[in-house]
């Protein structure tokens, strides 16, 4: 058997399978002479393992309910367990992130190896895989060293994201050519690029490089208001970044993708609707007659955020909070619960976390991830139309498919 793309799907199947079927010769094939290099620079190269909580409700893409039984197939405890055996205990962080306790994504990385290491699994590194093909007894796997052939292939090749890391798509190709449907991919958890307004005035985001603060976004598709994430937002000088932008990224690009009309609000506000807030800040005029609008408004978003805000509307920041009109006070409301940001673009696949698209999730058996279109061929991880929110649930999904294919493998080979 061959499994092509030696991360962190590719290198969790092929050590389930020798687990579940240890008579199974496994190959394991990877572009990179060093596989594993997403996982190293995952989580900040801390290596966001998988997350206390997962369900299919963290997920896009795919049909749900296929998502749901793959995810139920290795529960979140089961994970745990499985990185606790190969030495790497996990801890849990703010909004139930799991990473290793020693804070060190090589740690995982060297544990999969060499657990797959010692239950004989056959590392070809620097094998880039050309093609697969049908062959009489199997498959015909052809690399730039030369053709190998197999009873059964894994495509774990990943997606688009970090192409410096060897995801760049080409599996994608392969899948196509045995008879797979690609969903056209965009980049996830990407940051976003915002345009600039004027060029002879400092855009909102450039003001505030550098602050984060807490905020909840909503994406506008067609003027229907679609999806609200709430997270942390950071500002930076090509735009906005964080995990609630990261996550709104992939609802953008694909209704560009889809050429639909696409916006993106911000709520400095998150969780409160114009109302509340209007209610909030007649209260201020009244409790804090004397205070200053920016102080004032510093009670309800960080002082920079204020001051920006104070400044793009014109209203004096030094000006008594009780002498706000009526009208500068709505006007403020609305601003603070409804942003515009001026989206220019993702920052690409270079920097996005995650591919939005890929493989059609119908096209594989969800017991098994086996082909429904070419029996033989597995897909797991990224290649699938499958893409989870930033926190961990991508690595639990790759987990999981890698987990439900080695079953798969070994059930067809016990028939065989």
């Amino acid at each position: 058997m061959a499994i092509v793309g030696a991360g962190a799907a590719g290198l969790a199947t092929a050590i389930f399978a020798r687990r579940v079927a240890p008579s199974l010769r496994v190959s394991l094939l990877d572009t990179a002479k060093k596989p594993g290099a997403k996982i190293l620079v995952s989580g900040g190269s801390r290596c966001n393992v998988t997350n206390a909580a997962v369900s299919d409700r963290d997920f896009w893409g795919g049909r749900r309910t296929i998502v749901r039984q793959i995810l139920r197939a290795l529960p979140v405890s089961e994970t745990v367990a499985f990185f606790r055996e190969l030495g790497v205990p996990l801890h849990e962080e703010a909004d139930g992130k799991l990473f290793p306790d020693s804070n060190r994504a090589r740690d995982v990385l060297d544990a999969l190896l060499r657990e797959s290491s010692a239950r004989g699994v056959q590392l070809l590194a620097d094998h880039r895989v050309l093609d697969v093909a049908r062959a009489p007894d199997g498959f015909t796997v052809s690399t730039a060293r030369g053709d190998f052939q197999a009873a059964a292939v894994v495509l774990a090749t990943g997606g688009r994201s970090l192409p410096k890391s060897g995801s760049d798509g080409a599996g994608y190709a392969v899948a196509e050519r045995l008879g797979h449907t690609s969903v056209p991919t965009t980049p996830g958890l990407a940051p976003l690029l915002l345009s600039l307004e004027a060029p002879d005035s400092p855009a909102f985001h450039t003001e505030l490089s550098g602050v984060a603060h807490e905020a909840e976004l909503t994406v506008w598709i067609d003027g229907a208001a679609t999806t609200r994430l709430t997270g942390a937002l950071l500002w930076t000088h090509f735009g906005v970044s964080g995990p609630v932008a990261l996550n709104a990224s992939r609802h953008w690009a694909r209704a560009r993708l889809e050429e639909k009309t696409v916006a993106i609000t911000a709520s400095f506000c998150p969780g409160r609707h114009f109302a509340a807030v209007d209610a909030l800040l007649t209260a201020l005029a009244r409790d804090r007659a004397k205070a200053s609008m920016q102080t004032g408004l510093s009670t309800l978003v960080p002082r920079p955020v204020a001051a920006v805000v104070l400044r793009r509307l014109a209203i004096d920041g030094e000006s008594i909070l009780a002498q706000l009109s009526r009208e500068n006070r709505r006007r403020l409301a609305h601003a603070l619960v409804e942003w515009p940001l001026p989206i220019a673009g993702t920052r690409g696949y270079n920097y996005a976390e995650v591919t939005a698209g890929g493989l059609a999730l119908t096209e594989i058996d969800p017991a098994t991830m086996e082909s429904r279109v070419c029996p033989g061929v597995y897909l797991v991880g990224e290649i699938l139309d499958v893409d989870g929110r930033i926190g961990g649930f991508n690595f639990q999904w790759a987990w999981a498919t890698a987990h439900v294919a080695a079953r798969g493998l070994a059930a067809a080979f016990r028939e065989a």
